[in-house]
């Protein structure tokens, strides 16, 4: 076993942590404060490969490994939280159901431009009623000759608001359960019967708007089917998996974000005439703290590497995202309180990574889920 970042690893890393060292993190509490999409950084991003870093470059994605792609996710959670959810969503999610489950034409067309940044991706599954439960779903699509017809509504959709294109469920088989459930390629701007209802107020997670979507009478061409008929179960569990391991890696960048800060404070922060990093209490969290970031970091890459072998990964991936999740919410609230009652004020970063930590925990499988999933593969 190799524990060490290769050169190309290792330059991506810096690449990234320059890029948002310099244009992130300057602008993250404003991006907090107004909760505004910040398209200008997503355009930035996308010009440096990071909106497509796992994808071909035949496909005009950077061509990294996973393992680098879970890095630069990092890196721009570090930055922002919501920021790395915004990237996480376009690649993890809405670029890779089109990257695995798209025919040629459809990569061409759909994916190219997300991948290079010109376009925002976003992954359309939950509903009111049907969060974890996912074949609860009531969006339905009925064929019309060469045509569906979508009718329902999406809740809790990272991008929703802002996306070009739109990974959907819906049922072709409405008495079919789970094998009944089918994915299309959905276009905003052309599709109509496509509304946008509004986006959400939350605790965290700022700068990417969660969306509550609608479709009325929606008509889309058949070619815009992804896969077969009753083949979107599947591909969701599947693209889910995958989309774990970055959210583990938003969830490890947000608790280095948490370290760096709480390390930088206990080293100049003074009371009782010395430093109060050198008292043992604050050096034991910050030992915890930095155990604990260390442990996530190989669980995200033995489920990155897993993945690159083309071995089963289910388990590891959800371990990572459950542990990484965790651990981000415990080291952010340590970071709050190594600062004090500073710690719990907007003027300094660690309530922030309170905030945006918490989420780690809902989306993309709730640490309650995984737990069902890790439980079923120890007891296979």
């Amino acid at each position: 076993m190799d524990f060490s970042l290769s050169a190309e690893q290792k330059q991506i890393r810096e690449m990234v942590a320059e890029f948002v060292d310099e244009e992130i993190k300057p602008r993250a509490s404003e991006i907090d404060e107004t909760d505004e999409f910040p398209r200008d950084l997503v355009r930035e991003m996308g010009e440096l490969g990071l909106m497509g870093m796992p994808f071909p470059e035949e496909y005009g994605g950077a061509g990294l490994d996973y393992h680098s792609y879970a890095i630069g996710l990092a890196e721009i959670a570090r930055g922002s939280g919501g920021l790395g959810t915004v990237v996480a969503a376009h690649v993890s999610l809405a670029g890779n159901m089109l990257y695995e489950f798209g025919n040629e034409d459809q990569k061409g067309t759909y994916l190219t431009p997300l991948a290079e940044g010109r376009e925002v991706g976003a992954f359309a599954l939950s509903e009111a009623g049907a969060g974890s439960d996912v074949p609860a779903m009531e969006t339905r699509a009925e064929k019309d000759g060469d045509e569906y017809v979508i009718d329902g509504g999406k809740l809790w959709i990272s991008n929703g608001s802002v996306a070009d294109t739109v990974t959907l469920f819906a049922k072709t088989d409405p008495d079919a359960g789970n094998k009944g459930i089918s994915s299309f390629i959905v276009r905003p701007e052309e599709d109509d019967g496509f509304h946008v209802e509004g986006t959400e107020h939350k605790l965290g997670d700022k700068g990417c708007p969660t969306a509550e979507l609608r479709f009325d009478g929606m008509r889309i061409p058949e070619s815009r089917r992804l896969g077969e008929e009753g083949e979107g179960f599947v591909q969701a569990l599947k693209t889910l998996n995958g989309g774990r391991i970055t959210i583990a890696a938003r969830g490890f960048g947000l608790a280095q974000a948490a370290l760096d800060d709480a390390r930088e404070y206990a080293n100049e922060r003074e009371q009782f005439g010395q430093k109060i990093g050198e008292f043992q209490t604050i050096k034991h969290k910050l030992a915890d703290m930095d155990t604990k970031l260390s442990a996530a970091r190989l669980l995200m890459h033995q489920a990155a590497d897993k993945k690159m072998r083309g071995e089963e990964f289910i388990k590891e991936a959800a371990q990572a995202k459950l542990y990484s999740s965790e651990i981000s919410r415990e080291v952010a609230n340590e970071a709050v309180q190594i600062h004090g009652g500073y710690g719990y004020t907007t003027d300094f970063d660690v309530e922030r990574y309170y905030r945006d930590a918490k989420l780690n925990e809902i989306y993309e499988g709730t640490s309650e889920i995984l737990r069902n999933t890790i439980g079923e593969k120890v007891l296979d």
